[in-house]
């Protein structure tokens, strides 16, 4: 009897795509260290979140100690998250916190401005953009990210504004063990933060799609393979009075790319409204 040797292709897509998201993951933790080590902790201002509490403790102990603080704290959340949230994200969001603290060591504590206003803009500017990018690379930087993340897949909430929430308590944790300036100046940098992540983050809008097709069998038999269901409206044409059928479905930002794609191909001469979605009620299946 014969035996072969079976070989398992290795998908290079798969390879390639877990490769750029470390690589994401790697590069946003560098931005979320460098915008505190170069604007935030020379001014002595917060970001918020773990970050945020870290650097409290560090104002009050030594600024050397903020790494150890943020990864201290941030390991009972991870550990948390391990079991609410999948392996995948908090595995990714395990490398950022490990990463950031890394950087947190390397980077050269430097004031690059003497103007606190302007620290805590681009300072929030440059660390949202390390939250952002990790959020869509399928991990978080740590920390409050975790919560934000669970609050946004159950509810149509942005992350941005669910952070602002959280921050707005480490916030008043600065202004009563430090000063109010500085919990004023923090505030901005938060704010700055929470809307520069709304604009990177875009996994909670909702989009509307209603595709007007005469090949009803074939678009019904692609969008059935895309996670989100399809409803069927028998449609007649205002002008030539012929028989349409219009599909309507609700995706996300992140996945209109691939709906698009697989209307042109089944039907180049599809006509297509995209809507951006208010609310939602009833059932649709989030992005995990």
């Amino acid at each position: 009897m014969q035996v072969r040797n079976v070989v398992v292709p290795v998908s290079t897509r798969g390879v390639a795509k877990q490769a750029r998201d470390v690589a994401t993951i790697i590069f946003s933790a560098f931005l979320v260290a460098a915008g505190l080590r170069l604007f935030l902790i020379p001014h002595q201002l917060l970001s918020g979140g773990v970050a945020g509490t870290a650097s409290i403790l560090g104002y009050l102990t030594s600024p050397k100690y903020i790494s150890l603080f943020y990864f201290a704290i941030n390991l009972p959340i991870l550990i948390w998250g391990f079991i609410a949230v999948g392996k995948k994200y908090i595995c990714l969001s395990m490398l950022s916190v490990l990463s950031t603290t890394w950087f947190l060591n390397v980077i050269p504590l430097m004031k690059l401005t003497q103007d606190p206003i302007l620290a805590s803009i681009f300072g929030g500017v440059i660390i949202a953009g390390g939250v952002g990018f990790s959020l869509r690379a399928g991990g978080s930087s740590g920390g409050f990210d975790i919560l934000g993340s669970i609050i946004t897949r159950k509810r149509d909430i942005p992350m941005g504004t669910v952070l602002f929430v959280m921050d707005g308590l480490v916030i008043l944790s600065l202004g009563f063990f430090k000063s109010w300036d500085s919990a004023l100046y923090a505030m901005l940098c938060i704010f700055v933060k929470s809307r520069v992540i709304n604009l990177i983050h875009i996994r909670h809008v909702k989009l509307t799609c209603f595709i007007v097709t005469k090949e009803r069998d074939k678009m019904l038999c692609r969008l059935n393979l895309l996670p989100h269901g399809v409803t069927v409206v028998n449609a007649e044409g205002g002008y030539s009075h012929e028989g349409n059928t219009m599909l309507m479905t609700v995706t996300t930002r992140y996945e209109l790319a691939e709906l698009r794609k697989t209307i042109l191909e089944t039907d180049p001469k599809a006509f297509v409204n995209v809507l951006e979605t208010v609310e939602i009620l009833g059932r649709f299946k989030r992005l995990t």
